[in-house]
């Protein structure tokens, strides 16, 4: 069979498995990394040739804009999910990213450790998640490699595809080498292993990623992956049943939230300001009972707060576009930049509360939740937000009283539904839910606050109060 042959068999196959994947509802993403002059653009524009461009997009890491800067290192890897049934290709990756600062050390060897484990986790969490990682490393050795940039050089057409950081990554050849070497090899997996490929024949290279890309996506409509639930890693903080939570004694007089209410938001405000000098980011995350007095409670928060500084997210239903994708990846893309606040009113907590009870999501799904939650909240720490989690409860009858008066107020109509009164006849189930969501995702570093709010001036001031406390902290 001649070469031409060959290509248009694998090319035909490649593009009947966009079919597949559409009807198998399987997301592909699809890595290129390797030395520069590797030929990755080339391979990759072979790939896709041939391929229908409606379903897959193409993204070109190598240059990471200031605005992307301001977010964690994944966030950008991660809005950049798949559709169910969609490939996304990535020229370039994580990879380089991460080597490249260690290697010309604008990060500590801790620092490179932690991004590694993150790159790990975030993996298998795709994976687990119903994502096929395809990832490709094309290889060149040092002496070719310098041929190939000469050869860029010499004419004025095709200099401006070598820079400084080609260069200086072909004078550290050997170095680079060990660390590349050394990040693949903590980076591979059985579910999601690197494809190392000499690049020294062009078709030869298409021919590979081809036809491992066409392999991968049969073995995965084959046999579909059934993850395992991993255990928390992470330590976790002590935790109380909410049944034990004392709230009859948690009030205050009018005059005393009045008082306190205008001190701690003027001390906010001034903490607002320096969080923002020193880009800070603050994630506050609020989940509770229906008529529990959350959004009173943002609303508290957030009139302290300069308005051009922080946004609020009013969690709802996931929209199509969100439903077939990772469930992270709504709330990645709601990330606050450096030095900004965001504020969510419902949270990535509705896997493990609404999903898990209404049947929303597979057993497994939010048993493994858990530590997906644990590792995304370890991130935005790593990369430096202060996480605060508040739980804001109330008793059973507390919530009928409100409930009531909402149905009879109508003004306040809007606020109650059907599906209010539905989530009440499951308080019992959903009391079980949220004491085990907050006993395993209770760690260290994102701790649950409890915020008594029978009374709501009493939970408003204790959450001003936490939030203060925590600013504090880290200034």
């Amino acid at each position: 069979m001649g070469k031409s042959q060959e290509k248009e068999i694998y090319r035909n196959e490649l593009a009947k498995r966009q079919l597949v994947i559409k009807d198998a509802g399987l997301p592909v993403i699809v890595i290129l990394e390797g030395w520069s002059a590797s030929g990755k653009g080339s391979a990759l524009g072979d790939i896709i040739k041939f391929m229908d461009p409606r379903f897959f997009r193409v993204y070109n890491m190598d240059v990471i804009s200031e605005e992307e800067k301001r977010y964690p290192f994944l966030y950008r890897h991660a809005i950049r999910m798949p559709l169910k049934g969609q490939f996304s290709f990535f020229d370039g990756s994580v990879m380089d990213e991460v080597t490249y600062e260690y290697l010309t050390d604008k990060i500590s060897k801790e620092e490179y450790d932690k991004k590694v484990n993150s790159v790990v986790n975030y993996e298998r969490s795709l994976h687990d998640n119903g994502y096929l990682i395809v990832k490709f490393f094309l290889e060149v050795s040092e002496k070719d490699q310098k041929e190939r940039f000469d050869k860029l050089l010499d004419s004025k057409n095709t200099k401006w595809r070598v820079n400084k950081k080609d260069l200086w990554q072909n004078k550290n050849y050997k170095k680079c080498k060990k660390v590349y070497d050394e990040y693949m090899k903590r980076t591979d997996s059985k579910e999601c292993p690197w494809h190392r490929i000499k690049a020294d024949d062009k078709d030869q290279v298409e021919s590979i990623i081809a036809n491992t890309i066409i392999s991968s996506i049969d073995a995965a409509v084959k046999e579909p992956w059934v993850p395992e639930i991993i255990k928390n890693p992470y330590k976790l903080a002590k935790t109380k049943k909410l049944s034990s939570i004392k709230l009859k004694d948690k009030v205050l007089t009018d005059e005393e939230y009045k008082k306190k209410l205008k001190k701690l938001q003027k001390e906010l405000a001034g903490l607002h300001n320096k969080i923002y000098r020193k880009k800070i980011p603050v994630i506050i995350a609020y989940e509770g009972w229906d008529a529990a007095g959350k959004g009173g409670n943002i609303k508290r928060v957030a009139s302290a707060l300069d308005p051009r500084g922080y946004e609020v997210f009013p969690i709802a239903s996931p929209s199509p576009d969100e439903k077939n994708r990772h469930f992270l990846w709504r709330f990645y893309k709601r990330l606050p930049k450096t030095g900004h606040v965001a504020i969510y009113d419902r949270t990535w907590y509705g896997r493990v509360m609404v999903e898990r009870l209404e049947g929303f999501c597979s057993e497994n799904d939010w048993k493994r939740a858990y530590n997906e939650i644990n590792e995304f909240e370890k991130d935005l720490t790593d990369w430096g937000a202060i996480v605060i989690k508040f739980w804001v409860q109330i008793d059973k009858d507390t919530q009928l009283e409100r409930f009531t008066l909402r149905q009879n107020t109508p003004e306040k109509q809007w606020k109650i539904t059907d599906e209010d009164w539905r989530n009440r006849e499951k308080w019992d189930l959903y009391e079980e839910a949220i004491d085990e969501m907050i006993a395993k995702t209770s760690t260290e570093y994102a701790p649950w606050y409890v915020l008594e709010s029978n009374d709501k001036k009493y939970a408003r001031i204790k959450a001003l109060e936490i939030i203060i406390e925590e600013i504090k902290k880290r200034l």
